[in-house]
């Protein structure tokens, strides 16, 4: 680690900074100012093809040279705009100057004023967000999401022979397939990955008060509505608000936050499951040579990717739950507040990507005890007495569920000969006799 990292407030930057750096490149202040720039680029652009009158004669073959503005953006480039940005004390107004700039090299000073024309800096920071939201989501979150999914499809498969004992209310109940119950999460996943890809990636572009007042003013024969609509849907891939106030609604985007809450509580639910096993001794986890699992029991091996991978989701949906309670709303045609919120958008991500490797890697340390798996069946043979009681039902004999209760409340210890003996004193034919003895634990297990 150096310096930054060891001397970093938050673990996002420091402790962890080795699983989250990747998302620097969606969710950092050079980030966000790399999408500014983006957008500014291509709206000017658009601007040109519509084309506006005084725009007209622009050089298109200069267009991919508009573009490498972006494309080869650099930090030298974020920090000139931040020194703008020390003069203007607004973010927005340093990217348009540093763009105005950048004309000047490419003798396009001409069409300078052109650059933010009739937009209040919400119509940029509305797609900029969104559009660094669907790229992480698209090139980091769901291929990561998916290695998690495909894991588990994995375990299922692996395990999809592996009879053991259930647990309801933390009691031995009907045995099930431990590779059925690793896919239940699958599904689980499945489901919320595609509500998820469902919902669009929202943004305002309509001037300052949504209503394109002062492109109306200046254009009025132009149809902005459609232009904005082409420039938002086609040219950036993204959806657009069709009324607004000065800001986007972010009402999609807070659905997008409860979406990932949804996946986060899935698979904590998974990760306090697995920790369950471990405990119950199902599971032993792989050694690594050098590691120490307790400071003073040597004998430990914890489940602690589980266990980070938890807290680290818990915090994430903390942050969602922020983000999609208070994002929607905004006094009148606009406050601030959703700014500073928003500067925070890449934090629960970061967690949830530390919480999602953590996960994998937990899930690489597994071992199947298959020996104590099969012992707690054998232990539990109570687990039975559903079985013999519903085929009893099915032959009309009397009272067989308090039959078997008194039978499994009675005994201190049941096994395979408690049963037999059972079964022999019931007046039932013999064929249903050897139906019923030939239910054991082990095989008791559905479809």
């Amino acid at each position: 680690m150096n310096e930054s990292q060891l001397t970093a407030i938050s673990p996002i930057d420091g402790r962890y900074s080795g699983k989250t750096l990747e998302l620097a490149h969606y969710f950092s202040e050079f980030a966000l100012i790399k999408y500014r720039v983006k957008v500014e680029i291509e709206y000017f652009i658009s601007l040109s093809e519509l084309p506006l009158p005084q725009l007209s004669n622009v050089n298109r073959s200069l267009f991919p040279q508009l573009r490498e503005i972006t494309n080869n953006f650099s930090l030298a480039d974020a920090e000139r705009i931040k020194s703008i940005e020390k003069i203007t004390n607004h973010d927005v107004k340093a990217v348009e100057y540093f763009i105005k700039e950048k004309f000047e090299v490419l003798n396009l000073v001409q069409y300078k004023e052109f650059i933010h024309f009739g937009l209040t800096s919400q119509d940029i920071n509305n797609t900029a967000v969104p559009l660094s939201v669907k790229d992480a989501l698209t090139d980091i979150y769901l291929p990561l999401l998916l290695k998690i999914e495909q894991q588990l499809i994995r375990c299922s498969n692996d395990f999809a022979d592996v009879t053991m004992l259930a647990r309801t209310h933390g009691q031995p109940a009907s045995p099930t397939r431990l590779g059925k119950e690793f896919y239940v999460f699958v599904e689980r996943l499945q489901n919320q990955i595609q509500l998820l890809k469902s919902i669009p990636h929202a943004a305002k572009f309509g001037g300052a008060t949504g209503n394109f007042n002062a492109h109306h003013i200046a254009y009025p024969s132009i149809d902005w509505k459609k232009f904005a609509n082409s420039f938002v849907d086609k040219g950036l891939g993204l959806k657009r608000s069709q009324h607004t106030t000065q800001i986007e609604h972010y009402d999609y985007f807070a659905a997008t936050c409860d979406s990932l809450k949804r996946i986060n509580t899935v698979l904590i639910d998974f990760n306090r499951d697995i920790w369950a096993y471990i405990s119950l001794d199902y599971f032993k986890q792989k050694i690594k040579e050098g590691e120490v699992g307790s400071s003073a029991m040597p004998h430990k091996v914890n489940p602690i990717d589980f266990e980070n991978s938890e807290g680290n989701l818990g915090i994430a949906n903390a942050l969602y739950e922020h983000l999609s309670a208070k994002l929607p709303i905004s006094r009148l045609q606009r406050d601030l507040t959703d700014s500073t919120v928003l500067r925070n958008v890449g934090v629960p991500f970061a967690h949830s990507v530390i919480a999602f490797k953590s996960l994998l890697q937990g899930l690489e340390k597994l071992v199947l005890n298959k020996a104590k798996i099969e012992q707690d069946l054998e232990d539990n043979w109570a687990v039975v007495a559903e079985a013999i009681q519903t085929i009893l039902r099915r032959e009309n004999y009397p009272n067989p569920y308090e039959a078997l209760k008194e039978l499994t409340r009675t005994h201190q210890k049941l096994n395979a000969q408690s049963f037999a003996d059972f079964i022999d004193t019931l007046k039932v034919t013999e064929a249903v006799k050897l139906e019923l003895k030939s239910i054991s634990p082990h095989n008791y297990t559905g479809i």
